[in-house]
Protein backbone atom coordinates (compact mmCIF):
# COMPACT_ATOMS: atom_id res chain seq x y z
CA UNK A 1 0.00 0.00 0.00
CA UNK A 2 1.35 3.19 -1.04
CA UNK A 3 1.11 6.37 0.95
CA UNK A 4 2.10 9.56 -0.71
CA UNK A 5 4.65 12.01 0.52
CA UNK A 6 3.42 15.15 -1.17
CA UNK A 7 6.19 17.18 -2.72
CA UNK A 8 4.66 20.46 -1.62
CA UNK A 9 4.90 19.35 1.98
CA UNK A 10 8.37 17.88 1.72
CA UNK A 11 9.80 21.11 0.44
CA UNK A 12 8.04 23.09 3.12
CA UNK A 13 6.15 24.98 0.48
CA UNK A 14 2.81 25.03 2.23
CA UNK A 15 1.39 26.16 5.51
CA UNK A 16 -0.98 23.21 5.57
CA UNK A 17 -4.28 24.99 5.07
CA UNK A 18 -5.69 23.21 2.07
CA UNK A 19 -9.18 22.38 0.93
CA UNK A 20 -9.98 20.12 3.82
CA UNK A 21 -13.08 18.73 2.21
CA UNK A 22 -10.88 16.93 -0.31
CA UNK A 23 -8.67 14.17 1.08
CA UNK A 24 -4.97 13.80 0.44
CA UNK A 25 -4.48 17.12 -1.29
CA UNK A 26 -2.02 19.85 -0.47
CA UNK A 27 -2.12 23.42 -1.74
CA UNK A 28 0.52 25.93 -2.66
CA UNK A 29 1.96 28.36 -0.16
CA UNK A 30 0.75 31.94 -0.04
CA UNK A 31 3.71 34.08 0.90
CA UNK A 32 3.58 37.21 2.99
CA UNK A 33 6.17 39.54 1.50
CA UNK A 34 8.22 41.72 3.79
CA UNK A 35 10.53 44.58 2.90
CA UNK A 36 12.79 43.76 5.82
CA UNK A 37 15.10 40.75 5.49
CA UNK A 38 15.23 40.52 9.25
CA UNK A 39 11.77 38.98 9.26
CA UNK A 40 13.24 35.81 7.75
CA UNK A 41 15.71 35.68 10.60
CA UNK A 42 12.91 36.21 13.08
CA UNK A 43 11.01 33.33 11.55
CA UNK A 44 14.00 31.03 11.96
CA UNK A 45 14.11 31.92 15.66
CA UNK A 46 10.59 30.60 16.11
CA UNK A 47 11.98 27.13 15.49
CA UNK A 48 14.27 27.48 18.48
CA UNK A 49 12.20 25.21 20.67
CA UNK A 50 11.47 22.00 18.80
CA UNK A 51 10.79 19.67 21.71
CA UNK A 52 7.01 19.94 21.43
CA UNK A 53 7.14 19.65 17.62
CA UNK A 54 9.16 16.44 17.91
CA UNK A 55 6.76 15.07 20.51
CA UNK A 56 3.77 15.87 18.28
CA UNK A 57 5.47 14.16 15.33
CA UNK A 58 6.35 11.09 17.38
CA UNK A 59 2.76 10.78 18.57
CA UNK A 60 1.33 11.25 15.07
CA UNK A 61 3.58 8.68 13.39
CA UNK A 62 2.31 6.05 15.81
CA UNK A 63 -0.67 6.17 13.47
CA UNK A 64 1.67 5.69 10.49
CA UNK A 65 3.14 2.64 12.20
CA UNK A 66 -0.40 1.37 12.76
CA UNK A 67 -1.10 1.86 9.05
CA UNK A 68 1.88 -0.31 8.20
CA UNK A 69 0.83 -2.94 10.73
CA UNK A 70 -2.56 -3.26 9.06
CA UNK A 71 -1.03 -3.54 5.60
CA UNK A 72 1.57 -6.11 6.67
CA UNK A 73 -0.79 -8.32 8.67
CA UNK A 74 -2.11 -10.59 5.93
CA UNK A 75 1.25 -11.72 4.49
CA UNK A 76 2.64 -13.83 7.37
CA UNK A 77 -0.77 -15.10 8.55
CA UNK A 78 -2.40 -16.50 5.41
CA UNK A 79 -1.75 -20.22 5.89
CA UNK A 80 -2.49 -20.14 9.64
CA UNK A 81 -5.80 -18.26 9.31
CA UNK A 82 -6.99 -20.45 6.44
CA UNK A 83 -6.17 -23.58 8.40
CA UNK A 84 -7.64 -22.47 11.74
CA UNK A 85 -10.87 -21.02 10.32
CA UNK A 86 -11.13 -23.36 7.33
CA UNK A 87 -11.29 -20.51 4.82
CA UNK A 88 -11.35 -20.97 1.08
CA UNK A 89 -9.08 -19.00 -1.23
CA UNK A 90 -11.99 -16.71 -2.10
CA UNK A 91 -12.76 -16.06 1.58
CA UNK A 92 -9.16 -15.25 2.43
CA UNK A 93 -8.77 -13.10 -0.66
CA UNK A 94 -11.76 -11.11 0.49
CA UNK A 95 -10.23 -10.76 3.95
CA UNK A 96 -6.89 -9.61 2.58
CA UNK A 97 -8.29 -7.17 0.05
CA UNK A 98 -11.20 -5.70 2.00
CA UNK A 99 -8.71 -3.54 3.92
CA UNK A 100 -8.40 -1.39 0.79
CA UNK A 101 -12.19 -0.98 0.55
CA UNK A 102 -12.31 0.34 4.10
CA UNK A 103 -9.30 2.54 3.43
CA UNK A 104 -10.95 3.96 0.32
CA UNK A 105 -14.00 5.07 2.30
CA UNK A 106 -11.72 6.38 5.04
CA UNK A 107 -9.74 8.45 2.55
CA UNK A 108 -12.89 9.83 0.90
CA UNK A 109 -14.36 11.00 4.22
CA UNK A 110 -11.10 11.98 5.93
CA UNK A 111 -11.13 15.60 4.80
CA UNK A 112 -14.56 16.32 6.25
CA UNK A 113 -13.77 14.45 9.46
CA UNK A 114 -10.49 16.31 10.01
CA UNK A 115 -12.29 19.58 9.28
CA UNK A 116 -15.17 18.87 11.64
CA UNK A 117 -13.45 17.36 14.71
CA UNK A 118 -9.89 18.58 14.17
CA UNK A 119 -6.67 16.74 13.45
CA UNK A 120 -6.43 15.24 16.93
CA UNK A 121 -10.07 14.24 16.88
CA UNK A 122 -9.64 12.49 13.54
CA UNK A 123 -6.61 10.57 14.81
CA UNK A 124 -8.49 9.52 17.96
CA UNK A 125 -11.41 8.32 15.89
CA UNK A 126 -9.10 6.38 13.57
CA UNK A 127 -7.37 4.72 16.50
CA UNK A 128 -10.73 3.63 17.92
CA UNK A 129 -11.72 2.12 14.56
CA UNK A 130 -8.43 0.22 14.41
CA UNK A 131 -8.73 -1.04 18.00
CA UNK A 132 -12.27 -2.27 17.35
CA UNK A 133 -11.14 -3.92 14.13
CA UNK A 134 -8.18 -5.72 15.73
CA UNK A 135 -10.37 -7.03 18.54
CA UNK A 136 -12.88 -8.31 15.98
CA UNK A 137 -10.06 -10.14 14.18
CA UNK A 138 -8.77 -11.58 17.44
CA UNK A 139 -12.16 -12.94 18.54
CA UNK A 140 -13.28 -14.09 15.09
CA UNK A 141 -14.37 -17.70 14.61
CA UNK A 142 -15.37 -17.37 10.99
CA UNK A 143 -15.04 -15.16 7.92
CA UNK A 144 -17.77 -12.66 8.82
CA UNK A 145 -16.21 -11.17 11.96
CA UNK A 146 -12.78 -11.48 10.36
CA UNK A 147 -13.91 -9.31 7.44
CA UNK A 148 -15.68 -6.82 9.70
CA UNK A 149 -12.48 -6.37 11.68
CA UNK A 150 -10.41 -5.97 8.54
CA UNK A 151 -12.66 -3.33 7.00
CA UNK A 152 -12.73 -1.37 10.29
CA UNK A 153 -8.93 -1.28 10.43
CA UNK A 154 -8.97 -0.30 6.76
CA UNK A 155 -11.25 2.63 7.44
CA UNK A 156 -9.01 3.79 10.27
CA UNK A 157 -5.90 3.62 8.11
CA UNK A 158 -7.66 5.50 5.32
CA UNK A 159 -8.24 8.43 7.65
CA UNK A 160 -4.70 8.12 9.03
CA UNK A 161 -3.33 8.35 5.49
CA UNK A 162 -4.70 11.86 5.18
CA UNK A 163 -4.61 13.40 8.62
CA UNK A 164 -1.10 12.40 9.76
CA UNK A 165 0.96 14.09 7.02
CA UNK A 166 -1.36 17.10 7.21
CA UNK A 167 -0.98 17.38 10.99
CA UNK A 168 2.82 17.13 10.79
CA UNK A 169 2.98 19.71 7.99
CA UNK A 170 0.80 22.10 9.97
CA UNK A 171 2.68 21.93 13.28
CA UNK A 172 6.27 21.87 11.99
CA UNK A 173 8.33 25.01 11.34
CA UNK A 174 9.44 25.45 7.74
CA UNK A 175 13.06 24.44 8.32
CA UNK A 176 12.01 21.09 9.81
CA UNK A 177 8.88 20.31 7.82
CA UNK A 178 10.51 18.33 5.01
CA UNK A 179 12.45 16.00 7.29
CA UNK A 180 9.56 15.42 9.67
CA UNK A 181 7.00 14.64 6.97
CA UNK A 182 9.27 11.93 5.53
CA UNK A 183 8.87 10.09 8.83
CA UNK A 184 5.27 9.30 7.84
CA UNK A 185 6.30 7.07 4.94
CA UNK A 186 9.24 5.61 6.87
CA UNK A 187 7.02 4.55 9.79
CA UNK A 188 4.46 3.01 7.43
CA UNK A 189 7.17 0.81 5.93
CA UNK A 190 8.60 0.09 9.39
CA UNK A 191 5.17 -0.96 10.68
CA UNK A 192 4.66 -3.27 7.73
CA UNK A 193 8.10 -4.82 8.13
CA UNK A 194 7.56 -5.27 11.86
CA UNK A 195 4.29 -7.10 11.22
CA UNK A 196 6.11 -9.37 8.78
CA UNK A 197 8.81 -10.15 11.35
CA UNK A 198 6.58 -10.60 14.42
CA UNK A 199 4.05 -12.60 12.41
CA UNK A 200 6.80 -15.10 11.63
CA UNK A 201 7.16 -16.07 15.29
CA UNK A 202 3.73 -15.61 16.93
CA UNK A 203 0.18 -16.72 16.15
CA UNK A 204 -2.16 -14.71 13.95
CA UNK A 205 -4.33 -13.86 16.95
CA UNK A 206 -1.30 -12.66 18.86
CA UNK A 207 -0.25 -10.53 15.90
CA UNK A 208 -3.71 -8.93 15.89
CA UNK A 209 -3.19 -7.87 19.51
CA UNK A 210 0.14 -6.23 18.67
CA UNK A 211 -1.85 -3.91 16.38
CA UNK A 212 -3.38 -2.38 19.51
CA UNK A 213 -0.03 -1.12 20.80
CA UNK A 214 0.54 1.85 18.43
CA UNK A 215 -3.11 2.86 18.85
CA UNK A 216 -2.72 2.98 22.63
CA UNK A 217 0.48 5.04 22.33
CA UNK A 218 -1.34 7.40 19.98
CA UNK A 219 -4.38 7.87 22.22
CA UNK A 220 -2.24 8.51 25.30
CA UNK A 221 0.16 10.79 23.45
CA UNK A 222 -2.60 12.96 22.03
CA UNK A 223 -3.47 14.02 25.58
CA UNK A 224 -0.13 15.82 25.84
CA UNK A 225 0.16 17.63 22.50
CA UNK A 226 -1.66 20.69 21.14
CA UNK A 227 -4.13 20.75 18.27
CA UNK A 228 -2.98 22.05 14.90
CA UNK A 229 -2.92 25.85 15.20
CA UNK A 230 -3.87 26.18 11.55
CA UNK A 231 -7.04 24.17 12.06
CA UNK A 232 -7.85 26.24 15.15
CA UNK A 233 -7.46 29.41 13.06
CA UNK A 234 -9.67 27.96 10.33
CA UNK A 235 -12.55 27.29 12.71
CA UNK A 236 -12.21 30.71 14.35
CA UNK A 237 -10.74 29.70 17.71
CA UNK A 238 -8.38 32.67 17.86
CA UNK A 239 -7.29 32.34 21.48
CA UNK A 240 -6.65 28.62 21.23
CA UNK A 241 -4.81 29.24 17.95
CA UNK A 242 -2.37 31.64 19.59
CA UNK A 243 -1.82 29.35 22.59
CA UNK A 244 -1.17 26.28 20.42
CA UNK A 245 1.26 28.13 18.13
CA UNK A 246 3.14 29.56 21.10
CA UNK A 247 3.37 26.13 22.71
CA UNK A 248 4.81 24.64 19.53
CA UNK A 249 7.38 27.38 18.97
CA UNK A 250 8.43 27.93 22.58
CA UNK A 251 7.26 30.37 25.24
CA UNK A 252 9.90 32.99 24.35
CA UNK A 253 9.44 32.78 20.56
CA UNK A 254 7.89 35.64 18.59
CA UNK A 255 5.06 34.06 16.60
CA UNK A 256 3.54 37.31 15.31
CA UNK A 257 4.72 36.97 11.71
CA UNK A 258 3.86 33.28 11.42
CA UNK A 259 0.39 33.92 12.86
CA UNK A 260 -0.14 36.69 10.29
CA UNK A 261 0.96 34.41 7.46
CA UNK A 262 -1.51 31.77 8.53
CA UNK A 263 -4.38 34.24 8.67
CA UNK A 264 -3.58 35.69 5.22
CA UNK A 265 -3.22 32.22 3.73
CA UNK A 266 -6.54 31.13 5.19
CA UNK A 267 -8.36 34.16 3.81
CA UNK A 268 -6.83 33.62 0.35
CA UNK A 269 -7.83 29.95 0.22
CA UNK A 270 -11.37 30.70 1.26
CA UNK A 271 -11.65 33.17 -1.63
CA UNK A 272 -10.67 30.58 -4.26
CA UNK A 273 -13.51 29.15 -6.38
CA UNK A 274 -14.37 25.48 -5.90
CA UNK A 275 -13.64 23.24 -8.89
CA UNK A 276 -16.21 20.67 -10.07
CA UNK A 277 -15.68 17.18 -11.44
CA UNK A 278 -16.58 18.08 -15.02
CA UNK A 279 -13.98 20.85 -14.96
CA UNK A 280 -11.32 18.13 -15.13
CA UNK A 281 -12.34 17.29 -18.70
CA UNK A 282 -11.51 20.74 -20.02
CA UNK A 283 -8.68 20.75 -22.56
CA UNK A 284 -6.34 22.68 -20.29
CA UNK A 285 -6.65 20.07 -17.50
CA UNK A 286 -7.34 16.75 -19.18
CA UNK A 287 -3.71 15.86 -19.91
CA UNK A 288 -2.70 16.42 -16.30
CA UNK A 289 -5.61 14.25 -15.15
CA UNK A 290 -4.72 11.46 -17.59
CA UNK A 291 -1.11 11.47 -16.42
CA UNK A 292 -2.12 11.32 -12.75
CA UNK A 293 -4.64 8.52 -13.27
CA UNK A 294 -2.31 6.53 -15.53
CA UNK A 295 0.53 6.63 -13.03
CA UNK A 296 -1.74 5.25 -10.31
CA UNK A 297 -3.01 2.49 -12.61
CA UNK A 298 0.55 1.45 -13.47
CA UNK A 299 1.61 1.68 -9.83
CA UNK A 300 -1.13 -0.66 -8.62
CA UNK A 301 -1.43 -3.07 -11.54
CA UNK A 302 2.28 -3.72 -11.35
CA UNK A 303 1.17 -6.08 -8.56
CA UNK A 304 2.56 -4.56 -5.37
CA UNK A 305 -0.48 -5.27 -3.18
CA UNK A 306 -0.85 -8.84 -4.37
CA UNK A 307 2.83 -9.61 -3.87
CA UNK A 308 3.02 -7.76 -0.57
CA UNK A 309 -0.23 -9.03 0.96
CA UNK A 310 0.49 -12.68 0.21
CA UNK A 311 4.30 -12.88 0.18
CA UNK A 312 4.54 -15.76 2.66
CA UNK A 313 2.18 -17.99 0.69
CA UNK A 314 4.00 -17.12 -2.54
CA UNK A 315 7.29 -18.31 -1.07
CA UNK A 316 5.62 -21.48 0.22
CA UNK A 317 4.07 -22.28 -3.16
CA UNK A 318 7.50 -21.94 -4.75
CA UNK A 319 8.74 -24.76 -2.53
CA UNK A 320 10.79 -22.71 -0.07
CA UNK A 321 11.45 -24.98 2.92
CA UNK A 322 10.71 -22.14 5.33
CA UNK A 323 8.50 -19.40 3.97
CA UNK A 324 9.35 -17.38 7.08
CA UNK A 325 12.90 -16.85 5.82
CA UNK A 326 11.64 -15.18 2.66
CA UNK A 327 9.12 -13.12 4.61
CA UNK A 328 11.80 -11.89 7.02
CA UNK A 329 14.07 -10.95 4.12
CA UNK A 330 11.16 -9.09 2.50
CA UNK A 331 10.59 -7.18 5.73
CA UNK A 332 14.23 -6.27 6.30
CA UNK A 333 14.84 -4.88 2.83
CA UNK A 334 11.99 -2.36 2.71
CA UNK A 335 13.18 0.18 5.27
CA UNK A 336 16.73 0.87 4.00
CA UNK A 337 15.60 0.95 0.36
CA UNK A 338 12.82 3.41 1.21
CA UNK A 339 15.41 5.62 2.90
CA UNK A 340 17.59 5.45 -0.19
CA UNK A 341 14.64 6.38 -2.39
CA UNK A 342 13.89 9.46 -0.29
CA UNK A 343 17.50 10.59 -0.72
CA UNK A 344 17.47 10.03 -4.48
CA UNK A 345 14.18 11.90 -4.83
CA UNK A 346 15.93 15.28 -4.75
CA UNK A 347 19.09 14.16 -6.55
CA UNK A 348 17.65 12.49 -9.63
CA UNK A 349 14.82 13.44 -11.94
CA UNK A 350 11.31 12.11 -11.39
CA UNK A 351 11.14 10.43 -14.79
CA UNK A 352 14.50 8.68 -14.53
CA UNK A 353 13.81 7.41 -11.02
CA UNK A 354 10.40 6.00 -11.88
CA UNK A 355 11.69 4.38 -15.08
CA UNK A 356 14.61 2.79 -13.23
CA UNK A 357 12.19 1.58 -10.56
CA UNK A 358 9.77 0.13 -13.12
CA UNK A 359 12.64 -1.59 -14.89
CA UNK A 360 13.58 -3.19 -11.59
CA UNK A 361 10.03 -4.38 -10.94
CA UNK A 362 9.99 -5.84 -14.45
CA UNK A 363 13.18 -7.80 -13.76
CA UNK A 364 11.94 -8.96 -10.36
CA UNK A 365 8.51 -10.11 -11.50
CA UNK A 366 9.99 -11.72 -14.63
CA UNK A 367 12.46 -13.66 -12.52
CA UNK A 368 9.69 -14.83 -10.16
CA UNK A 369 7.53 -15.76 -13.16
CA UNK A 370 10.41 -17.71 -14.72
CA UNK A 371 10.91 -19.65 -11.48
CA UNK A 372 7.28 -20.78 -11.43
CA UNK A 373 7.52 -21.63 -15.13
CA UNK A 374 10.47 -23.90 -14.38
CA UNK A 375 8.57 -25.50 -11.51
CA UNK A 376 5.55 -26.15 -13.72
CA UNK A 377 7.74 -27.98 -16.24
CA UNK A 378 9.80 -29.85 -13.65
CA UNK A 379 13.05 -28.07 -14.60
CA UNK A 380 15.83 -26.99 -12.22
CA UNK A 381 13.57 -27.57 -9.23
CA UNK A 382 16.36 -26.94 -6.75
CA UNK A 383 16.73 -23.41 -8.13
CA UNK A 384 13.03 -22.50 -8.07
CA UNK A 385 12.81 -21.29 -4.42
CA UNK A 386 16.00 -19.24 -4.78
CA UNK A 387 14.81 -17.62 -8.00
CA UNK A 388 11.39 -16.85 -6.49
CA UNK A 389 12.79 -15.21 -3.38
CA UNK A 390 15.35 -13.30 -5.45
CA UNK A 391 12.68 -12.10 -7.86
CA UNK A 392 10.34 -10.91 -5.11
CA UNK A 393 13.15 -9.15 -3.24
CA UNK A 394 14.35 -7.44 -6.42
CA UNK A 395 10.75 -6.42 -7.10
CA UNK A 396 10.10 -4.91 -3.66
CA UNK A 397 13.49 -3.17 -3.65
CA UNK A 398 12.85 -1.58 -7.02
CA UNK A 399 9.30 -0.61 -6.05
CA UNK A 400 10.41 0.97 -2.77
CA UNK A 401 13.02 3.13 -4.45
CA UNK A 402 10.67 4.84 -6.88
CA UNK A 403 7.31 3.40 -7.89
CA UNK A 404 5.97 3.69 -4.36
CA UNK A 405 6.44 7.43 -3.82
CA UNK A 406 7.26 9.09 -7.15
CA UNK A 407 3.74 8.84 -8.69
CA UNK A 408 2.37 10.70 -5.65
CA UNK A 409 5.07 13.34 -5.93
CA UNK A 410 4.33 13.89 -9.62
CA UNK A 411 0.61 13.99 -8.88
CA UNK A 412 1.15 16.79 -6.36
CA UNK A 413 3.08 18.81 -8.94
CA UNK A 414 1.08 18.49 -12.18
CA UNK A 415 -2.32 19.80 -11.03
CA UNK A 416 -3.01 23.55 -10.96
CA UNK A 417 -4.00 24.84 -7.54
CA UNK A 418 -7.65 25.41 -8.47
CA UNK A 419 -8.27 21.73 -9.35
CA UNK A 420 -5.90 20.04 -6.91
CA UNK A 421 -8.71 19.07 -4.57
CA UNK A 422 -11.08 17.38 -7.01
CA UNK A 423 -8.35 15.98 -9.27
CA UNK A 424 -6.44 14.55 -6.35
CA UNK A 425 -9.58 12.92 -5.01
CA UNK A 426 -10.15 11.23 -8.38
CA UNK A 427 -6.57 9.98 -8.50
CA UNK A 428 -6.77 8.63 -4.95
CA UNK A 429 -10.01 6.82 -5.73
CA UNK A 430 -8.36 5.16 -8.75
CA UNK A 431 -5.41 4.17 -6.58
CA UNK A 432 -7.54 2.48 -3.90
CA UNK A 433 -9.71 0.72 -6.49
CA UNK A 434 -6.58 -0.60 -8.16
CA UNK A 435 -5.22 -1.74 -4.81
CA UNK A 436 -8.41 -3.68 -4.09
CA UNK A 437 -8.53 -5.24 -7.55
CA UNK A 438 -4.95 -6.51 -7.39
CA UNK A 439 -5.12 -7.76 -3.80
CA UNK A 440 -8.44 -9.54 -4.40
CA UNK A 441 -7.49 -11.23 -7.66
CA UNK A 442 -3.94 -12.28 -6.74
CA UNK A 443 -4.79 -15.69 -5.28
CA UNK A 444 -7.16 -16.48 -8.13
CA UNK A 445 -4.48 -15.56 -10.66
CA UNK A 446 -1.94 -17.71 -8.84
CA UNK A 447 -4.37 -20.66 -9.06
CA UNK A 448 -4.79 -19.97 -12.76
CA UNK A 449 -1.06 -19.67 -13.48
CA UNK A 450 1.65 -18.70 -11.02
CA UNK A 451 4.10 -17.85 -13.77
CA UNK A 452 1.44 -16.06 -15.80
CA UNK A 453 0.55 -13.87 -12.81
CA UNK A 454 4.06 -12.49 -12.51
CA UNK A 455 4.45 -12.14 -16.27
CA UNK A 456 1.26 -10.02 -16.33
CA UNK A 457 2.78 -7.78 -13.64
CA UNK A 458 6.04 -7.55 -15.58
CA UNK A 459 4.03 -6.47 -18.64
CA UNK A 460 2.57 -3.55 -16.71
CA UNK A 461 6.09 -2.59 -15.64
CA UNK A 462 7.15 -2.43 -19.28
CA UNK A 463 4.11 -0.28 -20.10
CA UNK A 464 5.07 2.01 -17.22
CA UNK A 465 8.53 2.64 -18.65
CA UNK A 466 7.15 3.32 -22.12
CA UNK A 467 4.36 5.59 -20.89
CA UNK A 468 6.61 7.65 -18.62
CA UNK A 469 9.23 8.02 -21.35
CA UNK A 470 6.62 9.24 -23.83
CA UNK A 471 4.07 11.26 -21.87
CA UNK A 472 5.25 12.20 -18.37
CA UNK A 473 7.21 15.48 -18.10
CA UNK A 474 10.16 16.03 -15.80
CA UNK A 475 8.88 18.16 -12.91
CA UNK A 476 11.98 18.47 -10.76
CA UNK A 477 13.02 22.08 -10.25
CA UNK A 478 10.17 23.52 -12.31
CA UNK A 479 7.46 25.90 -11.27
CA UNK A 480 3.79 25.01 -11.58
CA UNK A 481 3.46 27.31 -14.57
CA UNK A 482 6.44 25.72 -16.33
CA UNK A 483 5.03 22.24 -15.73
CA UNK A 484 1.64 23.24 -17.15
CA UNK A 485 3.29 24.75 -20.22
CA UNK A 486 5.18 21.50 -20.85
CA UNK A 487 2.09 19.30 -20.38
CA UNK A 488 -0.11 21.38 -22.66
CA UNK A 489 2.48 22.02 -25.36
Amino acid sequence: MTIRLERDVEQGEINGLEDLEKPLILEEKIVVISDNDETDQDQEKTAGSIGMVLLCTFVAVCGSFEFGSCVGYSAPTQSAIREDLNLSIAEYSMFGSILTIGAMFGAITSGRIADFVGRKGAMRMSACFCITGWLAVFFSRGPLLLDVGRILTGYGTGVFSYVIPIFIAEIAPKNLRGGLTTLNQLLIVTGSSTAFLIGSVITWRGLALTGLVPCIFLLVGLCFVPESPRWLAKVGLEKEFQVALQKLRGKDADVTREAAEIQVYLETLQALPKAKLFDLFESKYIRSVIIGVALMVFQQFGGINGIGFYASETFASAGLSSAKIGTIAYACIQVPITLLGSILMDKSGRRSLIMISATGTFLGSSLAGASFFLKGHGLLLEWVPILTVSGVLIYVSAYSIGMGAVPWVIMSEIFPINIKGIAGSLVVLVNWLGAWTVSFTFNFLMDWSSSGTFFVYSGFSVLTVLYVAKFVPETKGKTLEEIQKIINS
